[in-house]
């Protein structure tokens, strides 16, 4: 039996997995506030689209930060709770910078520090949840941390809303900095449930703190439970060093090969690139005023909640490859038939279905199996080192993407009269992670960490 022995376990494990999925609400809720704050901000400090650009994906500079400090061992060393605590304060040493920063390089510097805590949270939130989580509920759990992300970015769109002149009366020069003050609010909630949270056994197992981590399994499973994975955890990390040396052994080659791969790929499916300009992408399709463009943005980012959530049911039923699969499907079709509405200049509410389609299909997919499978395709001793490998090809690939949209569309726009052809292409990159998928992707669906491990070691 893999599974917590009663409902009250079950419970505590939801509990746990929602105070470290408040990292993945701040992480949701960074990268989006500047959607909506950004329209303001452009007219305030005089921004050319160029500068535009790196305003809004400046902050990914700093996410590629995050993983070689957890990479280079700060999770190992620390824990995985102390680094989740150092990732809250970065977040709030963020939010108050860029509330009140006199030019625009200073908010770019704070967005930067912003950047490294969701660099953090984007490994530390995930490996904590897979870490402490049973095979047979592990996969909603680690999803639960991606519906925080969905909803951090929600959050963020009704406060862009509820803070815009239109509605609240504050002056266009002045509420972006109340948009991104009020990040302050998940960061004291994270601090303080940061408090009642334990450390991951598996992390306490590796510093040979064995009745520790027997105490947090019993916890988690009861008595029974805990010794069994107990002893499967130990005679796991028995068969490991922990080194850089061991990401080179053939099978932890390709486990690194597929987490990367799929890293850059759910940057350049290119929906995640939308997200940052979400408003200006409504604001195309005929919603001119700021405040309807991030109300419809936030109509979308409940969306996104909603079929986030349908993953987290479907994810330990149907498994993580069919579930990939088909995802990727129903997110190419939505991004061609995007495409087809800016090329027969179809705009107003009409272009909202095939955007729709394409929203939900990566965030019932592609957006939150990655973040899944880098947790649980890795052995104990190497899994943050290798996580935080994938999570630079990430951040990466969603710098490079930010930097390229606005690019794109306005050449696509001067060339050919209309975006459309931005979307065909990542249309196509939809095409190519299916087959990816089909060839490359193991079922991870209700197999323990350690069995998972140990068969791409024994590759």
């Amino acid at each position: 039996m893999d599974h917590p022995s009663s409902a009250t376990s079950s419970v505590y494990l939801y509990f746990l997995a929602v105070i470290a999925a408040v990292g993945g609400f701040l992480f949701g809720f960074d990268l989006s506030i500047v959607s909506g704050a950004e329209l303001f901000m452009a007219g305030h400090f005089e921004l050319t689209p160029e500068s535009r650009g790196f305003t809004v994906g400046c902050a990914v500079l700093g996410c590629m930060m995050g993983p070689p400090l957890v990479g280079m061992g700060l999770s190992d060393w620390l824990g995985r709770k102390k680094v989740l605590m150092i990732m809250a304060l970065l977040f709030g040493v963020s939010a108050i910078g860029t509330a009140l920063p006199r030019t625009i390089f200073e908010f770019n510097v704070f967005r930067i520090v912003g950047g490294i805590g969701v660099g953090v949270a984007s490994i530390v939130s995930p490996m904590y949840i897979a870490e402490i989580a049973p095979a047979k509920i592990r996969g909603r759990l680690v999803v639960v941390n991606q519906l925080a992300i969905v909803s951090g970015s929600l959050f963020s769109a009704l406060v862009a809303y509820a803070l815009t002149p239109d509605v609240s009366g504050i002056a266009a020069s002045e509420c972006w900095r109340w948009m991104f003050a009020t990040e302050c609010i998940p960061v004291i909630v994270l601090l303080l449930g940061l408090i009642l949270l334990p450390e991951s056994p598996r992390w306490l197992v590796q510093k040979g703190r064995r009745e520790e981590a027997q105490r947090v399994l019993a916890k988690v499973g009861g008595a029974e439970y805990a010794q069994r994975e107990l002893q499967e955890i130990s005679a796991a990390m028995a068969e490991e060093t922990g080194s850089l040396r061991e990401l080179a052994l053939p099978g932890i080659r390709i486990a690194l090969f597929v987490a990367v791969t799929l890293a850059i790929l759910q940057q350049f499916t290119g929906v995640s690139s939308l997200m940052f300009f979400t408003p200006r992408v409504f604001q195309m399709a005929g919603f001119e005023s700021e405040s309807m463009a991030i109300l419809q943005s936030a109509i979308m980012f409940a969306w996104n909640l909603g079929f986030t959530g349908l993953a987290l049911v479907l994810v330990d039923r149907l498994g993580r490859r069919p579930l990939l699969i088909f995802g990727c499907v129903a997110m190419g079709v939505g991004l061609f038939l995007l495409g087809m509405c800016f090329h027969f200049k179809i705009t107003g509410y009409w272009i909202l279905a095939p955007l729709f389609i394409a929203v939900a299909a990566f965030n019932v997919s592609i957006a939150p199996l990655t973040w899944l499978i880098m947790s649980e395709i890795f052995p104990n001793r190497i899994r943050s080192k290798a996580m935080a490998i994938a999570s630079m090809a990430i951040w990466t690939a969603a710098y490079l993407g930010a930097q390229a949209f606005p690019v794109i569309v306005d050449v696509m726009r001067n060339r050919y009269g209309s975006p459309a052809g931005t979307f065909w292409i990542y249309s196509l990159v939809c095409v190519f992670t299916v087959f990816f998928a089909w060839t490359m992707v193991n079922e991870t669906k209700g197999k323990s960490l350690e069995e998972i491990g140990r068969s791409w070691m024994k590759q």
